[in-house]
């Protein structure tokens, strides 16, 4: 991705690296990198406390390793991106293995110094000395990654989380120390009892090994479980990010036959034709060139219908195929595959920062040191109040750890890193953490009408006959004609024609005519006697010749078209036939003339047809406070038949694809928050210019990339999910930096006033950044609102000598 930046006035392509980040125990951590970094000429990063990345964008004219020498600088770690091959053979490491067995050892050591200071009646002679041993383990080699990172920021002039749990476990170990060795609690035989809160009487007998050490276990503990749902929190993008297949069996062309060659998939090209077997996964995006099959597109589009694909289809890769052998062409490999840019836009959108975030990130920036200046003057009151030593001195201790910035820091991402996770499952990718704040300030959504309400391509809807004539012989001679045009409407005649009869007759004297149809002669196989005759026999008809003479090769010249092309010839469309066409113009539809052999015999109707699930997403938008209003550039009957169908009021149409941002900025001019849905190249800058875009993801990349959110299902619904879980991810956003907040504006004064323990301190403490990790988490139970759509055929209805036939009509 290229980004730019401007220096000395003029504007210069950026280079875009990803950093993964070393040591940070906090947010202040990452603030204080990313501030570092962007002190650099021409360099702007943001660091990612819960995915421990930076993203930088940096002039040309700068070598990464410079950033990776500013972040060691700064007492942290920075490693460049490993090549693709390097990350592949390299074995899985667990990173919280460590962190693990430090906390088991801890743990093992600190509950019985816990248990004995918590029961007065199992304090034995000489147990504080035992207490003493089992203490000085955790304190010194359990807390070790804490002394040690505070040193570390300590010779940078700087101080983070890491800081406060060192002073004060180091604090209530040095205590413990002097009241045992130069105090009177070494003695034998000494006892004293165990409260939640602070003894103000207490003097030189008065130890805290079991502050000591249960603080330094809880926050191991906190740490262990945090970076376990952190890692659990980034599971959709990492599975998303192996959905691929790793090799690949290509057809080579240079032997007769073809042979299979397997390679590995970084090996394969644009072109080339690959065979995916049943239970094998596509190996890239591509096309069908043999075989028919289904194919489980669940884990790209969220989709649990398998879809079927023949010859022609377009497959993604990652996809499952669950039926017959396929022989697909590769349009897409690599980066530029669909899979590898639904992961690309993830991560984009987990190394974001909503506003709100970075306010967080300022205050967790300057949090450390007003911690300890309001530890150093909680000592000094109750000293200055004559509250003795030991309380002074544990009011402090409680200060120190109770502060927690760890929270404020994994607020925004870990809500992120499940939010668009789970949107990946579920087809929707959310580019940006900026995009959930403007979901919930949009209450209009502008929805474009072909290929977002509709399907976006023609189908054949109805089949009007006249005359007795039946309906499929109609469909199969106008469909056999029309085969040989390009024209979107007689493709959508073609393609009803093969799928309702297999194969269509072959065509002789074919003849396109430019604004009016097309005609030619169909031959068949005449099986029944007392037929008409034929308008002429077609000479070299041998595949046709009946077999023991049961019937006879008959031709018809068939007209498809326009009234007009059929008045040149003589022939007029009877009434019945008339009116059907006038109503299928009148509703937007387009209705082509049939005839053969000098006579009218029907008409057929084609028409865009609307997406089985388009009027149900719209009644759900509805019940999120959004309006919808279609937009089109078709003509205002037929945007008007649209919006009926589906149930949308307030309808833009005639409306020219230029024309279209100024449609969305009048809407802004009246006071509205705009969303807006669209699929082509002509919606990308309305897109951009809308309050929020989503793009279906069936349409083109240049809509795509205008778009804050991508609906990879091309489904209307899915932007009802979509809003949906930005909302529900926002919401998620600010409970956690609520409750993060709040925890430390009433902790903090609890704790100078002498009303906790510092073990209990440690332990609400560690208790509120998992708790904020486990509320994020919870956004992977999302669901989605689509349910599976089924559509059934309607049967025809009888109108004078007039019938009526539909095919089929609609497909999502």
């Amino acid at each position: 991705m290229t980004t730019t930046t401007t220096d000395a006035g003029s504007a210069a392509d950026a280079e875009r690296i990803e950093l993964a980040i070393g040591g940070m125990t906090c947010a202040a951590c990452a603030n204080r990198i990313e501030r570092k970094l962007n002190k650099l000429d021409g360099v702007t990063a943001s660091v990612n406390y819960a995915t421990e990345k930076a993203t930088v964008s940096y002039p040309p004219g700068l070598a990464p390793e410079e950033l990776v020498a500013t972040v060691e600088a700064a007492g942290y770690t920075a490693q460049l991106p490993r090549p693709p091959s390097e990350e592949e053979s390299a074995e899985p490491v667990d990173p919280t293995r460590g962190l693990r067995d430090r906390l088991l050892v801890s743990a093992a050591l600190a509950v019985p110094v816990i248990l004995l200071a918590m029961v007065p009646a199992w304090q034995f002679v000489n147990w504080q000395w035992i207490s003493l041993t089992l203490a000085a383990p955790v304190v010194v080699w359990g807390a070790y990654p804490f002394h040690r990172s505070a040193l570390v920021n300590l010779r940078h002039g700087a101080a983070s989380m890491d800081t406060l749990v060192s002073l004060g476990t180091l604090a209530a170990l040095a205590w413990s120390l002097y009241a045992l060795l130069w105090g009177e609690a070494g003695v034998p035989g000494m006892t004293h009892p165990f409260e939640l809160t602070i003894d103000r009487s207490g003097g030189t007998d008065a130890i805290y090994l079991e502050v000591a050490a249960g603080v330094t276990t809880f926050i191991l503990a906190g740490r262990y479980f945090e970076a376990r749902s952190k890692r659990t929190a980034g599971a959709a993008l990492r599975a998303l990010l192996e959905l691929g297949a790793k090799d690949v069996a290509v057809l080579r062309d240079d032997a007769s036959p073809p042979t299979e060659q397997r390679i590995p998939i970084e090996q394969l090209a644009v072109g080339d034709r690959f065979v995916v077997r049943p239970g094998e996964k596509v190996a890239t995006d591509g096309e069908v060139v043999d075989g028919t099959s289904a194919v489980d597109v669940s884990m790209i589009t969220g989709e649990s219908v398998p879809a079927e694909v023949s010859p022609g289809s377009a497959v993604v890769g990652g996809c499952v195929n669950e039926g017959g052998r396929l022989v697909v062409r590769a349009t897409r490999v690599g980066a530029d595959t669909q899979l590898a840019r639904m992961a690309q836009l993830v991560e984009q959108a987990q190394s974001g920062k909503a506003s709100v975030q970075r306010l967080a990130d300022r205050v967790a920036g300057v949090f450390v040191p007003i911690v300890i200046a309001l530890a150093v003057g909680t000592l000094g009151f109750w000293l200055g109040s004559g509250a003795g030593t030991a309380a002074a001195f544990t009011a402090a201790v409680a200060v120190l750890i109770i502060a927690c910035p760890c929270a404020l820091g994994l607020a925004t991402p870990t809500a992120l890193l499940v939010g668009t996770g789970r949107g990946a499952q579920l087809g929707v990718l959310i580019k940006g953490p900026e995009v959930l704040e403007s979901t919930r300030r949009v209450d209009t959504i502008v929805l474009d009408k072909t290929g977002t309400v509709t399907a976006g391509r023609m189908r054949l809807v109805e089949v009007h006959t006249a005359g007795g004539e039946a309906a499929d012989t109609l469909l199969r001679l106008a469909a056999a004609v029309e085969d040989g045009s390009e024209h979107p409407v007689a493709r959508a005649v073609a393609a009803a024609g093969r799928e309702r009869f297999g194969s269509l007759p072959g065509v002789s004297d074919f003849e396109s005519r430019p604004g009016l149809g097309v005609q030619g002669v169909v031959a068949e196989l005449a099986q029944l006697p007392g037929l008409p005759e034929p308008v002429r026999t077609i000479t070299g008809a041998a595949p046709l010749t009946p077999v023991g003479g049961a019937g006879r090769v008959v031709a018809h010249a068939v007209l498809v078209g326009r009234p007009s092309l059929l008045a040149e010839y003589g022939i007029r469309l009877p009434r019945q036939l008339a009116e059907a066409k006038e109503r299928a113009e009148a509703a937007g539809r387009t209705a082509v003339c049939v005839s053969w052999d000098g006579w009218a015999r029907g008409v057929l109707v084609v028409a865009d047809t609307v997406k089985p699930t388009s009027a149900e997403a719209i009644e759900r938008l509805r019940g999120l406070g959004l309006t919808p209003v279609l937009l089109t550039g078709d003509n205002e009957a037929a945007a008007r038949a649209v919006a009926a169908e589906v149930g949308i009021t307030e309808v833009l149409a005639e409306v020219m694809p230029e024309e279209k941002v100024a449609a969305v900025q009048r809407l802004q001019a009246e006071g509205r928050a705009v969303a807006m849905v669209g699929d082509g190249v002509n919606d990308a800058a309305a897109l951009a210019t809308a309050d929020l875009g989503l793009a279906m993801g069936t349409g083109t990349d240049a809509a795509i990339e205008a778009s804050d959110l991508t609906l990879v299902r091309g489904d209307l619904l899915a932007a009802v999910d979509a809003i949906r879980l930005a909302r529900r991810t926002l919401g998620t956003i600010k409970g956690n930096l609520f409750w993060a907040f709040a925890y430390n504006v009433a902790a903090l004064p609890l704790a100078a006033l002498g009303l906790l323990n510092p073990m209990i301190a440690g332990a609400a403490m560690a208790f509120s950044s998992v708790f904020v990790v486990a509320n994020s988490l919870r956004l992977r139970g999302f669901r989605s609102a689509v349910p599976q759509a089924s559509s059934s055929p309607t049967g025809g209805a009888h109108r004078s000598r007039t019938r009526r036939h539909t095919f089929g009509a609609t497909d999502g």
